[in-house]
């Protein structure tokens, strides 16, 4: 397990500081202690920002609204919420549902390239509307009007959720005025004589579409959204917008639907980096090297889970704070001299450090930094990945400079194969 703790390039400040007893609203710590480190992270993906009373909120929305809103800094990019209209419609459960990612819903006939539109518009951070095939629970298939929105912090810019409304799109029926007969008969109108003939022709859909390349999609003609479903998506998305702005400003921290510049000495990852952090199964913590002058006294910009579940801080708590305030009074002022040092020589060290969770517990960590460059080979990120001392022993018998090692590694392949996005964002939409 990993807990890092770095001594500022400019001198000490104090180092108990953020410690003492759990931001949880008090009607959820009974849930929260009986609840698995993920089920943890995934209620204060939206308590944490919202205040406890969002999930309310949330569910007295109108019940054909059916939306859900996801988390990009948790790994999988998970469902945080899915609301009464949702549920309805695909006939699944919240339980679920909750902590998935939102590939559960396509299927063999859901088109490739849809899907891929939609993964573009969630690593470019941006809004999108698409009409694509879903599943239900049952194995049916319908299709929706996908309207994805992003979600920032208001003062920092940084992406907080994802929410998609989906607007159920029904089979057009189109007039017989409108219908070219097969056979290549063209009838502006029907006569009398034939219009019986041609009646029960009229109540089946005719909507022709171009299927160069839409494998899967001959028992399901694709249908596209009118006026009405987009109408619906976008009030959809404006209603839930303005719920989650009214709840987060309970908390001070304010969300809006569309990126602000951050203040300085504020930095986000993009979400498309987020993800591949997430997928490594390490705990580790990510800064942002001194050379932006806009972020002094390098801060964390990714937190894994693990690294949540070890320290007691949520996610909110730790981004954009510098590693020092998880030291306390035992911590050896040599240790974080020999972090110092190596950070100043650009180099990777290994040292023992005494770091302090919330509570005020102590642990012996073992802890391994290492720059991580960019693709044009200059330091952009430190990463530390530190493994609890006391529960050391991997399941599969690496010891514990390996699996830092390895940990270091992945991060690295991560942001060169992220390039273009592996900076701290500073576009409006990254």
């Amino acid at each position: 397990m990993v807990a890092f703790c770095c001594l500022p390039i400019g001198g000490v400040d104090e180092c108990c500081a953020g410690r003492g007893k759990s931001s949880l609203p008090s009607p959820l710590a009974a849930a929260v202690a009986a609840m698995g480190s993920n089920e943890t992270h995934l209620l204060e993906s939206l308590t944490s920002r919202y205040s406890e009373w969002i999930m309310e909120a949330l569910d007295d929305l109108p019940h054909d609204l059916s939306f859900l809103i996801t988390d990009p800094y948790i790994a999988g990019h998970p469902i945080v919420f899915a609301s009464r209209g949702f549920l309805s419609v695909s006939g699944f459960s919240r339980e679920e549902v909750v902590g998935l990612n939102g590939r559960i819903f396509q299927g063999p006939d859901t088109d490739r390239r849809s899907v891929m539109e939609i993964r573009e518009a969630i690593r470019e951070e941006r809004a999108m509307q698409i009409s694509i095939l879903n599943y239900r629970k049952d194995g049916t298939s319908y299709w929706i009007l996908f309207q994805l929105c992003p979600v920032f912090g208001r003062d920092d810019g940084r992406l907080v959720h994802f929410v998609s409304v989906q607007v159920p799109i029904p089979r057009r029926v189109l007039s017989c005025t409108r219908l070219a007969v097969r056979g290549g008969l063209l009838f502006g109108a029907c006569r009398n004589e034939v219009r019986s003939d041609l009646e029960f022709r009229c109540s089946l859909p005719f909507d022709s579409y171009d299927d160069s390349d839409n494998r899967g999609l001959e028992g399901e003609e694709r249908r596209e959204a009118g006026d009405r479903e987009k109408q619906k998506a976008v009030d959809g998305v404006t209603e839930i917008l303005s719920k989650l702005a009214q709840y987060s400003k309970l908390t001070g921290r304010v969300v809006c639907g569309n990126r602000c510049s951050p203040k300085a000495g504020t930095a986000s990852l993009s979400s498309s980096l987020c993800t591949s952090l997430g997928r490594i199964k390490q705990s580790f913590v990510f800064l942002s090297y001194r050379t932006d002058p806009l972020l002094p006294d390098m801060p964390i910009v990714y937190a894994s889970d693990t690294f949540l579940s070890l320290t007691g801080y949520t996610r909110d708590e730790v981004l954009g704070r510098n590693c020092r305030f998880l030291g306390g009074p035992n911590t050896a002022v040599e240790a974080l001299q020999q972090i110092k040092e190596s950070i100043l020589a650009e180099k990777a060290c290994t040292v023992r450090i005494l770091n302090y969770r919330k509570d005020g517990t102590s642990f012996w960590n073992l802890l391994h930094i290492s720059p991580v460059r960019n693709s044009s080979g200059k330091i952009a990120f430190y990463v530390g990945v530190q493994i609890d001392e006391g529960l050391k022993n991997d399941e599969h018998g690496l010891s514990p400079s390996i699996r830092q090692l390895g940990a270091v590694g992945a991060v690295k392949v991560a942001v060169r194969s992220l390039s273009s996005s592996a900076g701290p964002s500073s576009r409006s939409t990254s």
